[in-house]
This record gives C-alpha cells, sequence and structure tokens, in this order.
C-alpha cells in the first residue's frame, strides 16, 4: 500500500482522480456544451436571493451579532492570536517546514482552507484578515470606534493605482516565491513574508485614504474579492427602496462611531463582491438597520451583473494561468522536465531562470488563447462598435468560474489528505525535539482522511461540472446581448469561447487524474 502512494522518485504523492469521475466529468462538458449549442437562447440569468434577516430566530442573532462590535473584535483578536503564533514558529522553531506550525498552518491549513472558505463565506476572511486588523489598531490606535482623521495622512492613492494591477503583480510576484524560491517548505522565510504584508498594510493605513491595501494592493483580498462573486451569500439592502431614499448614506461615510466603508462603496448601489471586505461597518452605522447577509445562486453575478474593467479581466485570466501552475508543479514529472529544460538552456544553481520561463509561459497560454477566442467573437460578431478590448473585457468572467472551480478541487485534495497531524503540530508549535517525517508517517497521514476517497472523488467531480456549466451560462447570456435574438447567429458567436471554456476544463481534468506531491 505504501509503495503505491510513493513517485519514482521516492516522493510521497497523492492519488488522482479515478478515471471513472473523469470521465462523468468529460460527458458532462460534451453534453452541455451539446446544449447549449443546440439552445442557445434557454439559458437565464438567476436573480432569486433570501435574506437570512427574514428567518425566525436565526434573523434575530444574526441582526444581534452584526450591531456588536466587540463580538467581531474578538474574532480578529482570534486570528491576530493564531498570527503571532506563526509569527514565533517561524523566527525561533525547527526549520523542519512539517513540524513548523508557520509553514504547516499557512500553507497546509490556511491557503488551502481559505479558497474553500470563500465557496460558503465569500470574503468573510477579509473581515477578520490579520494583517488588516494589527494595521487598524497600529494607525488608527482605536479596537472598534470610529478613527481620529488625524491618524492618517489621508492622502488620494494616485491615479496609476487606482486598478488591481498592484494586487496582481503582487500575487504573480508570491506565486514565483512560493514555488520558485520555495517559501512554502522555509519557516523562516514564512514569518518574514507575513510582516511584510503587515508592513504594506499599516504603511499604506497611514499613507492613504480608507484602506487602499485591501483595495488595490492585497493579492489574497483580490484573489478572495473576485472569488467571492461565485459565493451564494452575498451582504446586501433588505429593502432596496430604503436605500433610495437614503441621503446620508453612513455605508459610505461611516457615522460619528463607525468608520467609512474602506473601498468606497454604497450599499444601496452594490451588485457585486468584488470589493467588499465584509468588515461590518455598513450594517452598524446604518440608522435603519436595513443591511443584512442574503443567500443567492452562485451564478447571479457572473451570467448578469458582473463588468470587469480591463485591469480585473486580466486578474481574471492571471488566476485561471496560475491555478493551473499550481497544479502543473505538484506532478512528480514536474521536476524532471524542469532539469531537462533547464540543461538544454544552461541554467545552473537554483534554475530559477527555467522556473520563471514555465511561469510566463503558464500565465501567457491562457491569455492566448482567451485573446484568440475573443478575436474570433468580434470576427463572428461583425460589428464595428464593439472593440476587441471592451470584448476582451466582457468575456472576462468566463475565465473566473474556471479558475475557481480547479482551485477548490485542488486544494480540497490537498486539505483533506495533509490536514490530519495538525494536533500534533499545535501541541508543539515551534517543533522542539522533532524530527523529519518519515515516509511511515507520510502514507499514514496521506490515509487519515476526514471524508472517504469516493466522497472526495465525488465532489471534486462536481465542482468542476459546477465551474464549466457557470462559464457556459457567462457566454450564452454575453453572446446573446451582442447579437440581441437571432439564435443562430448567437450558436455561431458562442463557439469560439465555448472551445476555450471546454479546453481548459479538460487540461485541468487531466491535472486531477495525475497523481499529485504532497506540500510537506
Amino acid at each position: 500500500m505504501e509503495m503505491e502512494a510513493m513517485g519514482a522518485a521516492g516522493v510521497m504523492v497523492h492519488p488522482g482522480l479515478p478515471q471513472a469521475w473523469g470521465l462523468a466529468v468529460l460527458l458532462f462538458v460534451l453534453a452541455t456544451s451539446a446544449w447549449a449549442l443546440a439552445l442557445p437562447g434557454v439559458g437565464t440569468a438567476p436573480t432569486g436571493h433570501f435574506s437570512l434577516s427574514a428567518v425566525p430566530g436565526i434573523g434575530h442573532v444574526m441582526r444581534y451579532f452584526i450591531a456588536r462590535p466587540w463580538i467581531l473584535f474578538l474574532l480578529r483578536l482570534v486570528f491576530v492570536a493564531i498570527f503571532l503564533l506563526i509569527i514565533a514558529a517561524g523566527l525561533y522553531g525547527t526549520p523542519i517546514p512539517e513540524r513548523n506550525a508557520a509553514t504547516v498552518l499557512t500553507w497546509n491549513l490556511w491557503w488551502s482552507g481559505l479558497v474553500l472558505s470563500i465557496f460558503f463565506l465569500g470574503s468573510a476572511w477579509c473581515g477578520v484578515c490579520p494583517w488588516n486588523s494589527i494595521a487598524n489598531w497600529l494607525v488608527n490606535r482605536r479596537l472598534w470606534r470610529r478613527a481620529d482623521a488625524s491618524s492618517s495622512l489621508n492622502l488620494t492613492v494616485p491615479k496609476w493605482l487606482r486598478n488591481v494591477w498592484p494586487a496582481l503583480f503582487m500575487f504573480v510576484g508570491l506565486t514565483w516565491l512560493e514555488l520558485g524560491v520555495g517559501v512554502t517548505v522555509d519557516p523562516f522565510v514564512t514569518a518574514i513574508l507575513a510582516l511584510a504584508m503587515v508592513v504594506m498594510a499599516t504603511v499604506s493605513l497611514a499613507v492613504f485614504q480608507r484602506n487602499a491595501f485591501c483595495h488595490h494592493f492585497c493579492p489574497v483580498g483580490r484573489t478572495v474579492g473576485f472569488y467571492s462573486q461565485l459565493a451564494p451569500v452575498e451582504l446586501r439592502p433588505v429593502d432596496p427602496d430604503i436605500c433610495a431614499r437614503c441621503t446620508t448614506l453612513e455605508c459610505y461615510a461611516g457615522s460619528a462611531t463607525v468608520d467609512p466603508c474602506p473601498t468606497h462603496l454604497v450599499m444601496g448601489r452594490l451588485t457585486q463582491n468584488t470589493y467588499c471586505t465584509s468588515c461590518g461597518n455598513c450594517t452598524r452605522s446604518c440608522p435603519d438597520a436595513n443591511i443584512a447577509w442574503r443567500l443567492r445562486s452562485p451564478a447571479a453575478e457572473a451570467m448578469q451583473d458582473a463588468r470587469p474593467h480591463w485591469d480585473e479581466a486580466w486578474f481574471m485570466l492571471v488566476l485561471l494561468g496560475l491555478t493551473g501552475f499550481h497544479g502543473l508543479t505538484m506532478l512528480p514529472s514536474w521536476e524532471d522536465g524542469i532539469i531537462g529544460l533547464a540543461r538544454v538552456i544552461g541554467d545552473s544553481g537554483r534554475m530559477l531562470v527555467t522556473f520563471s520561463a514555465g511561469l510566463a509561459a503558464s500565465l501567457a497560454v491562457p491569455a492566448f488563447f482567451y485573446g484568440l477566442a475573443v478575436w474570433a467573437t468580434r470576427k463572428l460578431v461583425g460589428d464595428a462598435n464593439h472593440s476587441f478590448k471592451s470584448l476582451f473585457s466582457r468575456f472576462a468572467f468566463v475565465a473566473l468560474p474556471l479558475a475557481f472551480a480547479y482551485h477548490l478541487v485542488h486544494n480540497l485534495g490537498h486539505l483533506a489528505r495533509e490536514g490530519a497531524g495538525l494536533g500534533a503540530v499545535l501541541a508543539n508549535p515551534l517543533g522542539v525535539g522533532t524530527l523529519p517525517m518519515g515516509a511511515a508517517e507520510r502514507q499514514l497521514r496521506m490515509m487519515d482522511m476526514f471524508i472517504s476517497q469516493d466522497a472526495l472523488s465525488a465532489l471534486q467531480a462536481l465542482l468542476m461540472a459546477f465551474g464549466f456549466l457557470i462559464a457556459v451560462g457567462v457566454i450564452q447570456r454575453r453572446c446573446r446581448g451582442l447579437v440581441k435574438l437571432q439564435p443562430g447567429r448567437v450558436r455561431l458567436t458562442m463557439l469560439p469561447l465555448l472551445l476555450f471554456a471546454a479546453v481548459f476544463t479538460g487540461f485541468h481534468l487531466w491535472l486531477l487524474l495525475q497523481p499529485m506531491v504532497m506540500r510537506l
């Protein structure tokens, strides 16, 4: 049994998705594509929602929690305490990554669990983020009341920075550090990286108006924001008419005791989750208590409300490239391929040039094929009123559900198989007196899953189907908007982007069928 989990080079690997499930997803992709082409006018955008505040009992409890800032403060305090534990373990603990809380909690638990939490809780993580909490406490010198105006320079963010390009470049840079330099297996560097994020958040808050770090610079926050557009929860007005009559806009400007919205949102006009950080300011400042959580279809924004700009479109495409790249680097054959390429180009040492070339190719390939699909769509539409750039932004949301689905599936596999042993790490977070994990222990941890292998495979297959289905819905709706009520032209216009979605779903499916190397 142990040998089945060992790769050719002796590394411990996860088994891939069973072929039967892979075939089932492939058949679903083909059937859905055929249905979309046969009936291009059938798909409609889901518009229904259900306010949790209306549920007897639950609604009352929710309103109680929302109105009291100390509850959110306690949650933030818990996560700050965990964050400080990570820093201490990274700086002073063992360099053995699988025995140190810094690497285990950050890369095995937090990063894997974060993407899964978005699927159920949207951007809730941003509301308790320790980077932002520490920055706020240091700069504003308040635990939850409104900050003094003199606590920050309150400079306007320069126009050239008022976008998500900074977060995008930081995300690519962090991936380079994570997979190329090996931050994930170095507790000390993990702690330094975490401290650097706090420093950036603090400096940004001390210099710029509101929370520019969360809005423009944070790669994790922007990833959470884009993915949360596919979450089944949203923070919205209970009664839109109350917001329509409002002239004071406390949700935007804040109140005497509550800070303004950190990302400049007006609740009555909010249609997307992208920049909502779930901070709770609007819920506490609204004089009519008119803001609450509600449930909705995960496809609501993707198919109806989302209108990405040029920078946001590129962020989604980069997400698609980076999620696939993470999968590639965890294949047992990846290292052999990198070594072979390094020999060809004469790259010695740590092979960072070769790795960087692989990363660049992983980002360029999705962008190239997406651009090709958009170009073909524009030719088929034959409308000079639609520029390539406008169509590039219009259809970019096709990439997001494909990236999110694979990211969910990939991280779910790691979390299910590598979550065991957390108790032992927490009991000795600095790893004092420990030895590296042996093959037998790795095997036992991998087999000690919190769900069965069959249930895991079924969930992974369903999530892959979920991502493709939403992508098809986006293609249908936005192609219909281009050519109006002409089914024949809609069908023809859909072909390039439908092919793009099917090819990348197939690529992700192929990755899932392969064995994957354990993180630590």
